[in-house]
């Protein structure tokens, strides 16, 4: 397996560009399967969730073709097979969102029970429940889902208001906007990916009220048509590489991001005592020292992302007192916290919170990936380290970050890869 060797004790500098969001793009290149014509969606990141999601399409019967780096023409016009392959279906879990465009367009499909990281329960009931209310027929043995639907019915759908499930919210709203009558759903995922695909529906005559809000109206219609979409920037990423910069040091500045859609992080990153600018499409971090400690709550949008807790942790790893973490979305999203420990951090793990009590130093230690967000934390901990760090299980990087070596090496990083697999081929060559 693939590791990343990082070199401590180098302050960050200079600007690196946010690639494609993959929570972003993921539901926009499922959507594609709602319209018998042609897609093209332009910033798609270069990282394995992505391919993954494009051999999907190919393998239901849709030709997908670069022209471009980064842009991608689907047609979907011939889909041959309603039923999801599950070699591709256990390696991501958002696999399982070409669940409902394939159930509201041909009136049926199967898909298996997804896979992916392994960050804790995240049960697949709440698409099911949705199909249901919309009508569909759904079972599901040897651990395939199969709903059938002569065609689905507008229907008023209420997520759980605790988790306003992203995934969820988006198979739900594909499925019901070729849907006979009005779909409401309540407490719908506010994410900006969320919103960005809805948007992306609507330019392919898709009829959304509420758009971004947490009650989304649908007015089903009887197709859709023809249209491009450019993929928003990462926040996920640009979160990633404010926060090296804020743990390793440095001056840096990442492009082509929205920093409104980022408030809280920029809050909390401000507060732990950086300098924090922003423009319409950049953000530029300055770090001051070793950073204060701040005490965070993971929470559905607009709260701070659960994908970004494993970044703080390391943020309070070397803060300057004790920081509090706690984890109100995966039940298993700590388990970066050992192999940080063994880099010398001081964490208590009580009930769903982290206490972390911020040291001087954090030292180097082989250490290994379990996650693509935990393998993320442990390269910002090999920047801060004293020593050289030897991450496994770097293959988890790729599925969520466009190169994450190479860019970080371009702000200063003393950053490499080493593999025994061939050289890492463009996503346009998968």
């Amino acid at each position: 397996m693939d590791e990343i060797i990082v070199t401590g004790g180098r302050p960050l500098a200079g600007s690196v560009r946010a690639s494609g969001s993959k929570n972003g793009a993921l539901p926009l290149l499922a959507a594609s399967l709602l319209i018998d014509g042609t897609t093209v969606i332009d910033n798609l990141p270069d990282i394995h969730d992505v391919a993954t999601m494009i051999n999907m399409l190919r393998a239901l019967g849709a030709k997908c073709d670069f022209i471009g780096p980064t842009k991608l023409r689907i047609d979907a016009s011939n889909i041959t097979s309603v039923a999801a392959p599950y070699e591709l279906v256990r390696m991501m879990r958002a696999s399982f969102y070409v669940a409902g465009p394939l159930l509201a367009r041909f009136g049926e499909c199967e898909v298996p029970l997804p896979g992916g990281c392994v960050i804790g329960s995240r049960p697949v009931d709440f698409h099911i429940q949705g199909f249901k209310a919309l009508g569909a027929d759904v079972t599901e043995k040897h651990g395939v889902v199969r709903a059938t639907a002569s065609r689905l019915r507008g229907t008023r759908i209420f997520m759980d208001p605790r988790l306003r499930s992203v995934g969820a919210t988006v198979n739900i709203m594909l499925a019901s906007v070729l849907a006979e009558g009005t779909t409401i759903i309540e407490n719908a995922s506010r994410e900006p990916e969320v919103f960005a695909c809805q948007d992306f529906l609507v330019r392919c005559g898709a009829r959304i009220e509420g758009i971004g809000s947490a009650t989304v109206v649908i007015e089903g219609v009887d197709k859709l048509h023809e249209a491009d979409v450019r993929a928003i920037g990462d926040r996920m990423e640009t979160g990633t590489f404010l926060y090296a910069a804020a743990v390793a040091g440095g001056d840096i500045t990442v492009e082509d991001c929205r920093p409104d859609h980022m408030e809280i992080i920029l809050d909390v990153l401000r507060r732990a005592g950086a300098g924090v600018t922003t423009g319409e499409d950049w953000i530029r971090l300055r770090a001051v020292g070793r950073p204060l400690p701040v005490d965070v709550m993971t929470a559905p949008y607009p709260g701070f992302p659960t994908d970004l807790q494993p970044t703080h942790g390391v943020l309070g790893a070397v803060a300057r007192g004790t920081t509090i973490i706690e984890e109100t979305i995966f039940d298993a999203r700590f388990n970066y916290t050992d192999e940080l420990a063994r880099m010398g951090a001081h964490i208590r793990i009580v009930d769903s919170a982290a206490i972390i009590k911020g040291q001087p130093k954090l030292y180097a230690a082989p250490v290994e990936a379990t996650d693509i967000r935990a393998g993320a934390a442990l390269v910002i901990a090999g920047l801060a380290a004293e020593g050289q760090t030897e991450i496994s299980g770097a293959t988890f990087l790729d599925r969520g970050y466009d190169n994450i070596e190479a860019k970080l090496a371009a702000l200063g990083a003393e950053i490499t890869r080493r593999s025994d697999a061939q050289s890492r081929k463009p996503l346009c060559l998968a």
